[in-house]
């Protein structure tokens, strides 16, 4: 459990000027003259604090530039039982941006162990650069090195978003659009069609007696198979053609710009090329799969919702007829 910052412990940071190799280490205090830093240093103090000891808070205001002078620090976003955004050692510094801007701190800053920090109060880091060269240099590396840290995090936060959205829309074991997707594309593309005045046709596929395969054959080979059908289709629809898993052993595939003849024409090629793939994809001893097709026209009072279910009974129409034929 996080535990509040301690008040000062009121050390002078005159002490440093002793350890001039320390003070070397510092990234702020590169190449400025030891004359430079006695000036300051006086007003400046070391404070210790604890594992687990809070020392910024976005809930309250900030009046010290910190460097670490050892110890580790770990910055949370939003909240210390988050995971840590970054980890600060030695020599690195904390607490510019809520000076500069004159904010309260937009992260907490907790200590992972001891930790020895110089405590730079506001007015004397402002007066620092305005005498110091070198220092207002420093802490311009120190700050567009933030930037660039800040970069990078972001950069790899828009993959991982990009990665989860991909995932939300898409069937975790055929890789095709899940039926969330499949819901709102075919939706935007009917109304496309519509609009252009375009033909649009609906095809619903269903794998023949996959209940009974998987019975017989067990789970993991079941889904081979359906992973078999998803590349087929994938192989033997169009570019231009949206397809997706709409459920269990079931795909619904949209085909804008298409007469209906032509989806006809589409829809037997993608059931022989089914037939074909599973001979050559499913192992030897396990019945080759076919699939049944039903195809509908969109017409202008269609909504997506009448599009599928005429769609669908085309298919049953198929599977009444025997399976693996394609349905109008």
């Amino acid at each position: 459990m996080e535990t509040l910052v301690s008040q000062p412990e009121g050390v002078n940071a005159c002490e440093l000027l002793d350890n001039p190799e320390v003070l070397s280490d510092l990234r702020l205090f590169r190449s400025v003259s030891p004359h430079t830093m006695a000036l300051y240093l006086d007003e400046c103090g070391i404070k210790t604090i604890a594992p687990n000891e809070l020392l910024l808070s976005p809930d309250r205001p900030n009046l010290h530039f910190y460097v670490v002078l050892d110890g580790t620090l770990q910055i949370h976003l939003d909240s210390v039982d988050q995971q840590a955004l970054t980890t600060l050692s030695a020599g690195d510094c904390v607490g510019e941006m809520s000076i500069l801007e004159s904010k309260n701190p937009s992260a907490y800053v907790m200590a992972v162990e001891e930790t020895r920090l110089l405590m730079i109060p506001h007015d004397t880091l402002w007066a620092m650069i305005n005498v110091s060269h070198a220092i207002a240099r420093n802490l311009l590396v120190i700050l567009s090195q933030r930037v660039r840290s800040d970069n990078r995090i972001i950069a790899d936060s828009v993959v991982i978003m990009r990665q989860y959205e991909r995932k939300s829309v898409t069937d975790a074991l055929t890789g095709l659009y899940n039926r969330h997707w499949m819901e709102d594309m075919f939706r935007r593309e009917l109304r496309r069609c519509r609009i252009g005045d375009k033909p649009v046709c609906l095809i619903m596929i269903d794998v023949d007696g996959f209940k009974t395969y998987n019975n017989d054959y067990g789970h993991l080979v079941g889904d081979h198979a359906l992973c078999c059908v998803a590349d087929a289709l994938r192989d033997h629809f169009r570019p231009t053609d949206l397809i997706a898993r709409f459920g269990g052993d079931e795909f619904s595939v949209m085909l804008p710009d298409t007469s209906f003849e032509d989806a006809l024409m589409v829809a037997e090629r993608v059931r022989k090329g089914v037939s074909i793939s599973n001979s050559t994809e499913i192992r030897d001893d396990v019945s080759q799969l076919t699939v049944s097709l039903g195809v509908a026209e969109a017409d202008a009072a269609d909504s997506l919702e009448t599009l599928l279910e005429r769609a669908d009974a085309a298919l049953y129409r198929s599977k009444l007829r025997g399976r693996n034929r394609v349905s109008r």
